[in-house]
């Protein structure tokens, strides 16, 4: 589990390569996340505060950079599945607040496992006019290349990434399961409070 959120944070990290200028906007997804995201592990590796488990340093960085260029009303939505309908428009926002602290605080420590590992990008397979396409990377270090895999989507303010694949899982499915079993026993508002929980729990772990 730990080697697994540790590649999420790395792939995470490449998609905070689509904080970019408007004008960059039409450039292919793969193109830009390769383009940037050698910047954003360059960083990485030269910030200290990251690199010794800064939490907060580390929580800013994935906040500032990387979250605001993912679709978090469509990963929370696929992550809760049919029930996302269920869901009052109060329910949805509290559900999607807090999804996204969980993966924050569940991926941020991470960051600071990085250090001479590098990102290696497979050629792009999709024509000019999708709107959705998987942009496939590879993971370098020690060891054997690792493929990493992330979903992206066209929107008027750019492409951006609703699902990410680690070591063969992607991500809103694991989480779909978790929460369908919540529901079940426990219904959306019970859904919401372990969520609060859990996020509650990790905050104090690192205070």
């Amino acid at each position: 589990m730990k080697r697994r959120s540790w590649l999420a944070a790395l792939m995470m990290t490449a998609a905070s390569a689509l904080s970019v200028p408007a004008m960059a906007q039409d450039e292919a997804p793969d193109a830009l996340v390769k383009r940037v995201s050698a910047e954003v592990l360059a960083a990485i590796k030269a910030d200290p505060a990251i690199q010794s488990g800064d939490v907060s340093r580390i929580i800013a960085l994935v906040d500032s950079k990387i979250m605001p260029n993912v679709n978090f009303t469509r990963m929370t939505a696929s992550a809760v599945g049919r029930y996302w309908r269920q869901a009052t428009p109060e329910q949805q926002k509290k559900l999607q607040d807090e999804f996204k602290t969980l993966l924050v605080r569940t991926y941020s420590g991470a960051l600071g496992e990085v250090k001479d590992q590098s990102l290696s990008f497979r050629p792009m397979r999709s024509r000019p006019e999708d709107t959705e396409v998987v942009v496939r990377s590879e993971v370098r270090g020690r060891g054997e290349p690792i493929q990493l895999d992330y979903r992206m989507e066209k929107t008027p303010t750019g492409w951006k990434i609703y699902d990410l694949n680690v070591l063969g899982v992607w991500l809103v499915e694991t989480y779909r399961t978790q929460f369908a079993q919540e529901i079940g026993s426990k219904g959306i508002d019970g859904l919401i409070a372990s969520l609060v929980q859990r996020n509650k729990s990790s905050t104090a772990k690192a205070s």
